[in-house]
């Protein structure tokens, strides 16, 4: 797992109703947590976290179906994740005052649970999220870029991602695991990529959120950051220049933003 000894990640693992879910932790126990939902891939590290580690107690969730998290038997849509969580949420007693971070498609599950579990969170962040479209905007089907071109959609340095890819591009551990990885999301995704809960329910979540993006996102533009922030009543946007999709790979300012974000006082 790439940079895990890098941010001084323990590996813990939760019986979630069935499901084996891994959780990376680090930080002291007694530090604010801050929870961090990854996007549709756990292969490029989470070398950017390790800064909050020093200030908050981190917790790295994989996903079902990602990572070294089990698969989740009747998964079908982004809801079912949000349940699943509420439950490890219990687990792991993150009752109230948690700051969820979510990027692209953990951004979109970070907003679906906000929708209905506002009440356990001090302050949200959404960094570049999925699922949501504006007029005007329009943008590739991800299932329909080529595996080959997907990689470089993902930042604006290619350089960024050199150090996490096999050093034989036909690794077969490798493709396996992403091809694992992008059936999940496809699982959930394929028929129905645009989220037909969170236009008509973020306004319900009136907890300080911060949207984050690359300017040189070119896998979910950032014209649609603002659609985003007009949906939360308490929401703001910070865009950062010379940074793609892995906007927090690539950009230690907006690492060191969504710190400084989370702790702010009301």
């Amino acid at each position: 797992m790439s940079d895990v000894t890098t941010a001084s990640l323990e590996r813990l693992e939760y019986d979630v109703h069935g499901t084996a879910t891994a959780v990376l932790a680090a930080g002291d126990p007694a530090a604010p947590p801050l929870v961090f939902f990854h996007g549709a891939g756990t292969w490029h590290g989470w070398g950017f976290a390790e800064p909050w580690t020093g200030r908050y107690r981190v917790l790295i969730p994989h996903h079902p179906g990602y990572g070294d998290s089990g698969d989740l038997e009747g998964l079908h849509e982004v809801h079912d994740l949000v349940l699943h969580y509420t439950e490890l949420f219990d687990q792991l007693g993150l009752t109230g005052d948690v700051n969820l971070v979510g990027l692209s498609l953990g951004g979109l599950i970070a907003a679906r649970f906000a929708i209905e579990q506002k009440h356990r969170l001090r302050r949200l962040v959404l960094v570049a999220p999925a699922g949501l479209r504006m007029p005007g905007v329009a943008f590739d089907d991800v299932f329909r870029i080529p595996p080959e071109e997907l990689m470089g959609r993902l930042v604006h340095r290619m350089d960024t991602l050199v150090p996490h890819l096999p050093a034989d591009p036909n690794d077969v551990d490798f493709t396996v695991d992403r091809y694992r990885e992008m059936r999940t999301t496809a699982i959930m995704l394929w028929e129905q990529p645009f989220d037909r809960v969170v236009p008509r329910w973020l306004g319900r979540v009136d907890t300080p959120t911060l949207v984050v993006w690359g300017e040189e996102d070119r896998l979910v533009p950032v014209e649609l950051a603002r659609a985003w922030v007009e949906l939360l009543p308490r929401g703001t946007l910070a865009t950062f220049p010379e940074a793609g999709h892995l906007v927090l790979d690539e950009s230690p300012e907006a690492s060191a933003a969504v710190a400084r974000f989370c702790g702010t006082s009301d």
